[in-house]
């Protein structure tokens, strides 16, 4: 019997999660060690107690809220572990006033872009026509080449694209594909689009169930099967050497929760963090190509304001239907009706008066959130049929129904708007801090504050990082995991992990789930310049349906 092979995993977040998981499942190939300076698994994904009595659930998730129904890995981990997310509809409110706009009922300002979301329609199609050009074309110069009014990138395109891909005020210097793709992309796109109010309709989203208690199970689940360790509370402090086990290995050195050093080495390591910690672990190890590539991954800084201010989102924002708001109100009063029963908006952005491309962002969380309208942790999941947890006990979901004295257009009780749970998140400390409002939401509001760290979707991260990850990955016993290699995203994480472990001999786990291949082949092929043969007629397939769409 040939001895397993030992690999070390630097991050507990969804790559790291998802390298062990897949390496779990051959507990006689491998030998995983995990380790995370946090105490719990999760990275981003995070779970915080609230007072159920007063706003009517007992926790947020409090940094990843959701995802597209596309995210078919994501959904599928939950589905393995006993979880599953609830279906939204994802309505948006973006700015005030007359600068308001909507995809639940047309307002003015759509109505004054006509002629240039009727041009919108046709760019998306030429900028996927042409997708490696557009790669090294940002935003901002795509809307001068094709001459839209400046308006309508300040007030709809950056506002849309900085939600939902989480790029915050650097949205004008993004690659133009990555907005082609909120439309046209089958694995991440989460609009169908509209010549005439440039959104056709309020598309599903899912509402996450209780990230906390899915990472806790998930990391049960990886160490049952008997060969993966975590090391949660210990914080990696770099990586002495990466040679051949024969030579000593890849040697990482680690502080354990008293502060005390340790050395333990490995085969191979996965390195499931954030860029820039990546290469400060490498240190010295660090070749000239790691150094270029993730060294050219730019990071911003965001604070997250979660509050129960609903004068500040009053303020700043439309958080209620007013006629004034409609277009078309008298002309068309079924669609008046329509909005004032079911205007329920997720998302909200504002640009600030001073610079109109920079913009805040912010989330109605009761709305998004299912505890608050009495579901359990785990989500709407039959505890008859699959995975079983403690999750999914029916009594969890009591927590909170004294406060839940309004009701949802069906009739479901959730709080009023009074007692929702809001969160601004205010973007770009080093670029924008100046322009923040964050002084006005008032003490006795606040619940939680955290910073955040996240990358730039600049476009040079698609000219200098995205397209060289492959020539980096697998070298030196080294392969790298997270969001950051592609987009901020929690289903590329998840994937990236998951590729991972592949390159160094762990199946699939989805595997035969076609959905679930599609990204992960493509990824693969990304990061790692690897593909599936199996699959390859799958991929082709995808191409092929890509071309016949940009031809169209």
């Amino acid at each position: 019997m040939h001895a397993r092979k030992r690999v070390c995993i630097v991050g507990a977040g969804a790559s790291g999660s998802s390298a062990a998981y897949a390496l779990s499942r051959h507990p006689d190939e491998f030998e995983v060690t995990v380790f995370d300076k946090e105490a719990v698994a999760g990275g981003m994904a995070t779970s915080i107690d609230i007072d159920a009595a007063k706003y009517g659930a007992s926790y947020i998730n409090d940094g990843v809220q959701g995802c597209s129904p596309a995210f078919a890995n994501t959904i599928r981990m939950f589905k393995e572990l006993g979880f599953a997310a609830t279906e939204v509809g994802m309505q948006i409110s973006f700015g005030k006033g007359e600068d308001f706009w909507s995809n639940v009922f047309p307002s003015s300002l759509t109505q004054q872009f006509q002629d240039d979301i009727k041009k919108f329609g046709r760019v998306l199609r030429i900028i996927k026509a042409f997708e490696i050009m557009f790669t090294f074309i940002p935003v901002r110069i795509m809307l001068r080449l094709f001459r839209f009014s400046r308006d309508f990138g300040d007030k709809m395109v950056y506002p849309l694209v900085a939600l939902f891909f989480g790029t915050g005020n650097q949205t004008p210097y993004i690659a133009s594909t990555i907005l082609e793709r909120v439309f046209m992309d089958p694995s991440m796109r989460l609009f169908e689009f509209n010549d005439k109010s440039l959104l056709a309709s309020i598309p599903t989203m899912l509402g996450f169930p209780k990230l906390h208690d899915v990472y806790q199970t998930w990391k049960t689940r990886i160490t049952e099967a008997g060969n993966v360790t975590f090391k949660l509370g210990h914080e990696v402090h770099g990586v002495v050497q990466r040679k051949a086990a024969n030579k000593g290995g890849v040697i990482v050195e680690y502080k354990d929760p008293n502060g005390e050093l340790h050395q333990e080495s490995f085969d191979e390591i996965i390195l499931a963090c954030d860029a820039d910690s990546a290469l400060k672990l490498l240190g010295k190890t660090a070749t000239w190509k790691e150094k270029k590539v993730l060294g050219s991954v730019k990071y911003l800084y965001d604070v997250t304001i979660t509050h129960n201010d609903l004068g500040y989102m009053q303020k700043h924002y439309e958080t209620e239907y007013k006629p004034s708001l409609h277009a078309d109100s008298q002309q068309d009063p079924d669609s008046a009706d329509f909005a004032q029963k079911n205007f329920r908006p997720l998302y909200y952005t504002l640009q600030y008066p001073q610079d109109k491309s920079r913009i805040e962002m912010s989330f109605d969380l009761t709305h998004y959130q299912p505890q608050f309208r009495g579901e359990k942790p785990a989500g709407p999941v039959d505890s008859s049929k699959g995975a079983s947890n403690s999750a999914q006990d029916p009594s969890l979901a009591k927590a909170g129904e004294e406060a839940r004295k309004g009701a949802a257009p069906d009739g479901t009780a959730e709080p009023p708007l009074d007692r929702h749970v809001f969160q601004t998140i205010f973007l770009d400390r080093d670029g924008s801090q100046d322009l923040w409002t964050w002084d006005e939401i008032k003490p006795e509001h606040r619940i939680y504050e955290k910073w955040w760290k996240q990358q730039s979707h600049r476009w040079q991260h698609y000219a200098k990082v995205v397209p060289w990850m492959m020539f980096i990955n697998g070298k030196n016993h080294t392969h790298f995991a997270g969001a950051w290699s592609v987009l901020n995203m929690h289903e590329l994480a998840v994937t990236s992990g998951f590729a991972a472990a592949y390159r160094l001999g762990a199946k699939y786990p989805f595997q035969g789930d076609e959905e679930c291949q599609r990204l992960f082949v493509l990824y693969l092929a990304l990061s790692h310049g690897v593909r599936m043969v199996k699959f390859l007629s799958i991929a082709v397939s995808s191409a092929a349906d890509n071309l016949v769409q940009a031809s169209r």
